[in-house]
């Protein structure tokens, strides 16, 4: 009888140390658990501090190169792909003005709304940091995984109105500063003194339209460039995000 009392002794005992070794092992694992969530949380939150930080560094950069460059003297006039040429509408102006040789006078409108343009362009900075500042973690994901001119894109949604606000009136300035305004009411009258249809298109609108589609363009340039060439990626920063973005 002693030894069965000692058997069950020894039983319970070992069932005891078993439960408490396993509710150990649970305690041991579940406090491994939290810690690698906490350390991976860690991680994604600084994966996500990056990806924030470099995009809003590429738009960054891209913007004030974009604004400096169009801002210049012929940053428009001087660039082909940009130029802006005389309205659609008044084609008919230049083909016949020149023919009757004016040349001059349209080359002088011509480089009026260009010169009005590059004057515009200098006050854009303020507008595109403002935007960039406001980039969530959300969107520059969104940015990141879309195609080569998403952040372009991003920018032009966020910033054309009050860029086209903003533009207006510096190019509507800047336009009577150069004579653009007197030149393109001198061609208008030239060309209505013979044109059956009188043309009389808002230069001011045109202008302002011709300004944002150039400095669109050059940020999107400037973004793809980030996003394709290692080496236009000037910080260790930027080679991190977009060296793996895709």
């Amino acid at each position: 009888m002693k030894y069965i009392i000692l058997f069950t002794f020894i039983y319970l005992g070992i069932q005891s140390s078993y439960a408490q070794g396993l509710k150990n092992l649970i305690k041991k694992a579940t406090s491994l658990d939290s810690n690698i969530q906490q350390v991976t949380k860690g991680t994604n939150l600084l994966q996500q501090n990056d990806i924030a930080a470099g995009l809003k560094e590429a738009l960054q950069i891209g913007t004030e190169k974009s604004v400096k460059n169009l801002s210049n003297i012929d940053g428009f006039f001087g660039n082909a792909a940009l130029k802006i040429l005389m309205p659609p509408e008044a084609e008919k102006i230049e083909t016949s003005l020149r023919k009757i040789g004016l040349n001059k006078q349209v080359d002088e409108a011509i480089l009026s709304m260009n010169r009005a343009a590059e004057d515009a362009c200098k006050s854009a900075s303020p507008v595109f940091i403002d935007a960039i500042k406001h980039i969530s973690f959300d969107d520059a994901i969104g940015i990141l995984k879309g195609n080569d001119d998403a952040a372009t894109s991003y920018l032009k949604n966020k910033t054309s109105i009050e860029l086209t606000n903003q533009f207006k009136p510096t190019i509507e300035g800047s336009l009577q500063k150069v004579g653009a305004t007197k030149n393109w009411n001198t061609l208008v009258t030239q060309y209505n003194r013979f044109a059956l249809k009188k043309i009389n298109p808002d230069l001011t609108a045109y202008v302002t339209e011709r300004a944002l589609m150039g400095i669109f363009s050059q940020i999107a340039l400037e973004e793809k460039n980030i996003r394709k060439d290692p080496l236009a990626r000037s910080s260790e920063l930027l080679k991190k995000v977009f060296g793996t973005s895709k």
